[in-house]
């Protein structure tokens, strides 16, 4: 009879996906240093990595290096955004935090080429999104818990709520994200996912033919450690 993944295995398992869920957290909390203060006080955005490296346990000494290196105190790099389409036609915006371009552009470029996709010019695909910020609630189709979320968005400035899927997203401006955000924990609610990104405008159906190729070259973009973020416009069967 096989033996099962042994305690070691499981723990090294588990060790290489938090130290990739932190590689992602120490580039968004650099990226929010470069793109306003070293102050997570002054800086919402930066506040919001913060936040959300601290849930995943991260310790204050790494968060405060990953500041410092976006200040420019320990080592320099640059925010990118890449725009191409996927297998299907599907449209993707992917943000990158990168010390290398070069680098970064032909790792991109590969794995779009090799799962069907193309890299486009800068524009070609960032008029079907729109910035916003999202705050994502699991209310599980509870009509109750919709409405609380409903009311206190509403209350709070918001511009839409989204139920689907056994979620309730709250959508804002990005400039109201901050105060959206404030408002709706200090009514209780605590969101399984905050940001501001990029939404699609629309989503499209994809052929059965791209489902596959389509996610393997998002699992194989999210691998890539120079990728912050990956916006698409994908009606996946999960999403359906």
């Amino acid at each position: 009879m096989g033996r099962g993944p042994s305690i070691e295995g499981r723990k090294n398992a588990e060790d290489a996906k938090r130290a990739k869920v932190f590689t992602k957290l120490i580039r968004e909390i650099t990226v929010a240093t470069r793109a306003g203060v070293a102050d997570p006080a002054g800086n919402p955005r930066l506040r919001a990595a913060v936040d959300k490296a601290l849930a995943a346990n991260m310790s204050k000494d790494t968060i405060e290096r990953a500041i410092k290196r976006g200040s420019g105190a320990e080592g320099a790099g640059e925010e990118l955004r890449y725009e191409g389409y996927g297998p299907g036609g599907v449209a993707m915006i992917i943000e990158c935090f990168t010390d290398n371009p070069i680098r970064t552009v032909a790792d991109v470029r590969h794995a779009l080429t090799k799962h069907g996709g193309n890299l486009g010019t800068s524009g070609s695909v960032a008029f079907q999104f729109t910035r916003c910020g999202e705050l994502t609630f699991a209310t599980g189709g509870d009509e109750a818990a919709e409405e609380r979320v409903l009311e206190a968005a509403l209350e709070a400035g918001a511009d839409d709520v989204v139920n689907e899927h056994g979620e309730s997203t709250v959508i804002c401006a990005p400039e109201n994200f901050e105060a959206v955000q404030q408002a709706l924990a200090d009514a209780g609610l605590v969101a399984a996912h905050a940001g501001v990104g990029m939404r699609p405008n629309n989503r499209v159906a994809v052929p059965d033919e791209a489902i596959e190729p389509l996610t393997d070259l998002l699992e194989r973009l999210d691998a890539l450690d120079d990728v912050s973020e990956v916006y698409h416009n994908a009606l996946l069967p999960s999403d359906g």
